[in-house]
């Protein structure tokens, strides 16, 4: 998620740094380049000029030419900027007022109208609501069928509507149903379009005035760029947003719809789906995004992700094992799983300060070798998993076989374990002090 646009920018903070004093020439020489990095990451041009234009008046006063990092005042300026672009505060969803309260997903076909139902429902359950999953689309079987699947994956009801129902009357009945269930929030997943057309516009229309729901959400396919804004916009006249929820981040996307869609259209973008996964998603803050985009990292975020992840209970007995140096490769494997609830491991080093973005770039981190890990655990006896010392060449080939790996793969999982054990053992011994002698830096 704007890899090429983060490379671009910091090549050009890096000349800009390197050149020590700034002045108006070297300034501008550097917002042409920003600007034409924005460009080719698809923001809308008109934001585009006003954000350098707005910019250029900030490099040029005092507030830089004084400085004595003049560099590092740039770097903050931009990062203002892009926040204020993007609309400066994260936006919740506004659900209270109702008993219950309704959220309707609108968009296009193929945008992921229907996982990010099931993403926005297993993100309303971490937070205590409960919510109530209900098919729209009567135009397309699959995809009533495909909201019950995901319903029965993250155990939420779904409205049993069908294909000879009218979308109105599905909404109607489901709010009905949604009180004797004893569920609080209803997400409505409409029925999309190829392209826009006056008929899907007046069927979204009626339902918004039938339900009055609490939220119109936009869900938009955010590699599709500028379209997504200009689809986003023929929603806003139609419909009146309260927001946009930007999906496939994860993938080849520029990050010009995030950049432009709230300047563009007054509308807030609330969250982004940044992978197939039902907990790949992730409420928008600005501020952090700005953070992000800049090579900067996102520690709060990466701090939510580990809350979301870790059991409270878990966390407390791993921290008495480590304590007592008892923790087993069983305590490993937990931890493993637990690394896996919070997305990829990529994605999870972008977010740390300090991380060189062209190191992480090139760094071959696969997901799929914690799932190797779990499976090498899960093929050792309880006897070997509590006491790796009695893993010898029989029982290392034994695991091998059983988890379709290698000898060399069993050593190497032992040799991290292993050196895992003496750094706990080493800050056990000696603390804060020990931690500092074995930090690389």
């Amino acid at each position: 998620m704007f890899e090429n646009l983060s490379d671009r920018l910091n090549l050009v903070f890096k000349k800009m740094k390197g050149q020590g004093t700034l002045n108006e020439k070297n300034i501008e020489d550097g917002l042409r380049q920003v600007r034409m990095a924005l460009l080719e990451a698809d923001v809308n041009y008109k934001v585009t000029k006003q954000v350098i234009a707005d910019i250029k008046v900030r490099a040029l006063g005092t507030e830089v030419m004084q400085s004595l990092t003049p560099g590092q005042q740039i770097i903050k300026i931009v990062n203002d900027e892009f926040t204020r672009i993007m609309g400066s505060d994260h936006q919740e969803l506004e659900l209270t007022g109702k008993s219950i309260g309704s959220i309707m997903l609108a968009g296009l076909q193929g945008s992921g109208k229907t996982t990010t139902a099931g993403k926005l429902a297993f993100y309303l359950r971490k937070r205590d609501r409960k919510p109530f999953l209900v098919p729209v689309d009567v135009y397309r079987p699959a995809a009533i069928d495909q909201l019950k699947t995901i319903g029965k994956q993250l155990d939420i009801p779904v409205f049993q509507s069908s294909t000879d129902m009218k979308p109105l009357k599905i909404c109607q009945d489901a709010l009905l149903a949604a009180r004797d269930l004893g569920c609080d929030t209803l997400i409505l997943d409409t029925a999309g379009r190829l392209q826009l057309d006056e008929e899907l516009m007046a069927e979204l229309q009626t339902i918004k005035k039938g339900i009055n729901p609490s939220e119109i959400l936009l869900v938009a396919d955010g590699m599709t760029g500028q379209d997504a804004v200009n689809i986003a916009s023929s929603f806003d006249k139609a419909l009146n947003l309260n927001g946009v929820v930007l999906t496939k981040m994860d993938g080849d996307a520029r990050g010009g719809a995030a950049l432009s869609i709230k300047a563009v259209t007054g509308k807030p973008l609330k969250f982004i789906g940044i992978g197939e996964k039902l907990t790949a998603l992730e409420p928008f803050h600005p501020d952090r995004m700005a953070s992000r985009i800049l090579g900067m990292g996102d520690t709060l975020s990466f701090i939510e992700k580990a809350q979301d992840a870790i059991d409270q209970h878990e966390a407390s007995d791993i921290q008495d094992k480590l304590k007592k140096n008892t923790f087993t490769l069983e305590d490993f494997r937990k931890q493993m799983k637990t690394v896996r609830k919070m997305g990829s491991i990529k994605d999870l080093l972008g977010m740390l300060p300090g991380i060189n973005k062209n190191q992480l770039k090139d760094l071959k981190v696969s997901d799929n070798e914690l799932v190797k890990i779990e499976a090498m655990i899960n093929s050792m006896t309880t006897q070997e998993r509590r006491n790796y010392k009695i893993i010898k060449s029989s029982r290392k080939i034994r695991i091998a076989n059983g988890s379709g790996t290698t000898v060399q793969d069993i050593n190497k999982l032992l040799k991290t374990y292993a050196h895992s054990l003496k750094m706990i053992k080493k800050f056990n011994k000696g603390g804060m002090k020990s931690l500092k002698n074995m930090l690389p830096f």
